[in-house]
């Protein structure tokens, strides 16, 4: 990637060089229109440097995700890194109550896909260098000026301003270009942390995804792709925040074994870990996502819980409305970082989102309460999810593109 560039005046800035911003930027290029575009991370970018944190996490990509990459041109590079998943078991640990879903009662191939994180933002890194979009590298904005006909950024000791019709932030959540805009976040930290590792297993996974919930918070395990012939699946094991600190301590006999107590054996046994990782569960909703020429993208706009793995998939949809509209806006010769452009931007993104944000708030709440009714009404529902087809496919639609579709749609 582009490490500097003399140019200082854009059409758009993108605060942000993770797979969202990245996807942004490049969604812009495709559109061949000759948006003048820049990205500032403040990250290294360097692939050796070992002050980098390595993101350890592994991401369930939706059908939509997956067409946003392919259209994109980056999916055939990226497929062989991708774990199809065929069906999907939700279980209630401890009761009755359990759903299993298939990508043939949906007449699709899979449900979804399963990649490491870090495959993503380098296929989409390597892209941008192809489309030579500049890049700032560990760069952050120091402070941020609105004005009627754009928005500049201060970046700090000997480093440029930068100036721009649009400031799109991506930066993630607890965004701190955000917090210099004065935008409001609505935080919750629920005193948790979710633990990621790949676990080796004794047997192939059969592409099947686990959603297994437990009084302290609910399990994961999505299947990957085989290591040097050895199959593999992707834990995220979301505990308060004391067991994980003690849960990161164990050697990894330990670990495995207090894993294996916590799952059972449905996926067989347990037989390594890899590198562990942890991360503090915090979800956020900004307050505002749009003002006139700043836009909020994301984590910055919306920081999800992880149960069902429905953040990034909605932020590519955000941000792939955004890239639309935006290309329209200009088209029609309109002002496409205006209050009105954005304002219809957000708009239409609005039912899904309230939709998505509302699932993933409610679901882990609804498994932690552990009242004898609570039981009984949620594992009564995951039967007749189990049972009922039609609603079965209803179930996995939303999963696949985000939104509920009437059987004549599946």
């Amino acid at each position: 990637m582009s490490d500097a560039t003399e140019q200082t005046q854009f059409d758009i800035v993108v605060v942000g060089g993770g797979i969202v911003g990245l996807s942004m930027a490049l969604l812009l290029a495709q559109q061949e229109m000759g948006w003048r575009v820049l990205v500032l991370e403040a990250r290294s970018g360097h692939p050796n440097n070992d002050n980098e944190p390595f993101d350890a996490r592994t991401t369930a990509l939706s059908s939509h995700s997956r067409n946003l990459f392919e259209a994109l041109g980056l999916w055939p590079a990226m497929q062989k890194y991708a774990s199809h998943i065929h069906s999907i078991h939700v279980s209630d640990r401890g009761h009755v109550g359990m759903a299993r879903l298939h990508a043939a009662d949906a007449s699709v191939d899979a449900l979804g896909f399963v990649m490491e994180n870090h495959i993503m933002v380098d296929a989409l890194g390597q892209s941008l260098v192809r489309a030579k979009i500049p890049i700032f590298w560990s760069t952050t904005v120091s402070a941020v000026t609105l004005g009627i006909d754009g928005v500049t950024l201060n970046l700090g000791h000997k480093q440029p301003h930068v100036s721009a019709k649009l400031l799109v932030v991506a930066d993630g959540g607890a965004s701190e270009t955000a917090a210099k805009l004065g935008i409001h976040t609505a935080n919750d930290d629920l005193e948790q942390k979710a633990l990621v590792a790949n676990i080796g297993l004794a047997k192939t996974h059969a592409g099947i995804a686990y959603e297994r919930f437990t009084a302290a918070g609910p399990l994961a395990l999505l299947p990957l792709t085989a290591c040097a012939g050895s199959p593999r699946a992707a834990l995220v094991w979301t505990q308060a925040t004391a067991r994980i600190d003690a849960l990161m301590q164990l050697d990894d006999v330990d670990f495995i074994g207090a894993l294996q107590e916590e799952f059972g054996y449905r996926c067989g046994v347990f037989k390594s870990v890899g590198m562990r990782a942890c991360y503090p569960i915090n979800t956020s909703v900004a307050e505002e996502q749009i003002r006139h020429r700043v836009v909020l993208v994301g984590n910055s706009a919306h920081h999800l819980h992880p149960v069902a793995g429905q953040g990034l998939n909605l932020a590519l949809r955000d941000v792939a409305s955004l890239a639309e509209r935006l290309a329209r806006a200009r088209t029609e010769g309109l002002d496409y970082a205006s209050v009105k452009v954005l304002e219809q931007y957000r708009k239409s993104r609005f039912e899904d989102q309230r939709r998505v944000i509302g699932f993933t708030q409610h679901v882990p709440k609804l498994f932690a309460n552990r009242s004898p009714v609570w039981i009984t009404g949620r594992n009564t529902g995951l039967l007749a999810l189990d049972l009922m087809a039609p609603m079965r496919r209803r179930f996995m639609h939303f999963g696949m593109v985000g939104q509920p579709s009437s059987e004549r749609h599946v």
